[in-house]
């Protein structure tokens, strides 16, 4: 729904191969290529299992989210979803979406100052001699520069940042593929280290799920298309292909590299520190840091890309129902919410300040909230969904292009799936932290409500967040 209601409105402006790359690209980070190697280090082998269970999650958000989105294609995606499935008791509606859109945004905004840090850690391989703030901050200023243009420059760019990330995966599983099976020039057919060093589940069961609440935060980034439905030419139909072809192949990459990883490289040794580049060397392939460090900060760019992008979108759909300042909303003359985008770069760089400034206070406490936030946003994604599914089916079952499978038990056992991490976060030594602080995080986007609420009751109407 464009936003007429301010005399301005988002630009049609995102191509079909924009889509769906924006889908793959989200999902395809830094994580994968450096986070996964954390997972596998206690896991062992059986990290497959993780990724798969994870993933599968995944895999039935998304399509819920295709099913809400080609029925419903709005500005701001599941945040208007939350309030929409709520709508008969207003108050439940407007803190769902309040919630959902402000942790939403929290999440892209702490993933741009993570992968502006990463981003400077992996250009001072080649360029030692450049402080690392100052490689941070020309990120964000080029990037930042990218989004302000229009949103066809920022669709452009992921386009390319996701088809090299793509690329480089398809060539990873292809290479590898031949050096398993006994193809490569001097190798012979093996499972490898799958079942050598204590077995493919060496730790037991218990590494295998806490590996599979780590692995959560890496495949977040997927629903990013299901925003930027609101900017495509044909929504539905963008959306449609885009989730639908998102889903298989994120299984594929992610299941099927970790996979040849962990019979490339042994799970134990040191090597497991940096999987990707230790798989290539493995199969003796030159200058393998070389290439794994520019695919990484593909990778990265590509996050920090679409951290800028989605943080925005949110932000400009926040204000629309007042839950964030009118004045953030204004657009420029290509349908660009600037200052949405400057407040996600601002409130990015001071994280990074802070990462040099208060590294175990301030920026830990961001880090290690963010990744359940993502969480709690899945969980309200999958219970909207629940209650509009029935809703759709009972008023305009015509809308129902795209459906979810076996509803609602499916809902419910993504819900259920879900609810089990931020459970088992509890009973994990090194999930504790980001448990508490996620939780921490929630009860502070409470209280905001809460004040928000009383505000509007004080001074209504209130010409700054009149809806």
């Amino acid at each position: 729904m464009a936003n007429r209601e301010h005399g301005t409105h988002l630009q049609s402006s995102l191509k079909q191969r924009h889509m769906s790359m924006i889908a793959l690209g989200g999902v395809i980070g830094a994580g994968l290529f450096v986070g996964s190697g954390v997972v596998v280090h206690a896991a062992g082998p059986a990290a497959v299992l993780s990724f798969l269970i994870t993933g599968a999650l995944v895999v039935l958000v998304m399509r819920m989210l295709g099913e809400m989105a080609c029925a419903l294609p709005a500005v701001g995606s599941f945040y208007e979803y939350a309030r929409l499935a709520w709508n008969d008791k207003p108050v439940g509606g407007e803190l769902a979406g309040f919630l959902t859109g402000w942790m939403y945004w929290y999440f892209w905004v702490i993933v741009v100052a993570v992968e502006a840090v990463a981003g400077a850690n992996l250009i001072q391989f080649w360029l030692p001699d450049i402080p690392a703030w100052a490689i941070s901050l020309a990120l964000l200023v080029v990037l930042t520069l990218t989004n302000l243009v229009s949103v066809a420059s920022y669709g452009e760019f992921e386009f390319w940042f996701a088809s090299i990330k793509v690329a480089a995966i398809v060539v990873f599983l292809f290479l590898g593929a031949l050096f398993v099976f006994g193809m490569w020039p001097g190798a012979v057919a093996s499972t490898g280290h799958l079942l050598s060093h204590g077995g493919f589940m060496p730790n037991g069961i218990g590494p295998v799920m806490a590996g599979a609440v780590a692995a959560t935060g890496f495949y977040f980034g997927a629903e990013i298309v299901t925003i930027a439905a609101a900017e495509a030419a044909e929504p539905q139909q963008a959306v449609a292909r885009a989730t639908n072809s998102v889903i298989g192949r994120v299984l594929f990459f992610y299941i099927g590299s970790i996979l040849l990883v962990v019979m490339l490289v042994p799970w134990n040794s040191a090597g497991m520190a940096t999987p990707y580049v230790s798989a290539l060397e493995a199969m003796r392939i030159p200058a393998a840091a070389h290439i794994m460090n520019a695919v990484v900060l593909t990778a990265v760019l590509s996050a920090l890309n679409s951290g800028l992008y989605a943080s925005s979108r949110m932000l400009f759909a926040l204000t629309r129902r007042g839950d964030a300042p009118r004045s953030l909303a204004k657009l420029n003359a290509r349908g660009v919410p600037v200052r949405a985008i400057l407040v996600g770069t601002l409130f990015g760089y001071v994280a990074v300040v802070m990462s040099y400034v208060s590294p175990d206070t301030v920026f830990a406490f961001l880090v290690n909230s963010y990744g359940t936030v993502a969480i709690f946003v899945y969980v309200l994604i999958a219970f909207s969904q629940l209650k509009l599914r029935k809703r759709l089916a009972r008023e305009s079952p015509g809308k129902l292009k795209v459906r979810m499978w076996g509803f609602p038990y499916l809902t419910w056992v993504a819900i259920v799936g879900m609810l089990s991490i931020v459970g088992a976060m509890a009973f994990i030594p090194d999930q504790r932290t980001p448990l508490a602080l996620g939780i921490v995080s929630l009860t502070v986007l409470l209280l905001a409500f809460t004040v928000r609420s009383i505000w509007r009751k004080l001074r209504s109407p209130d010409p700054e967040f009149d809806i």
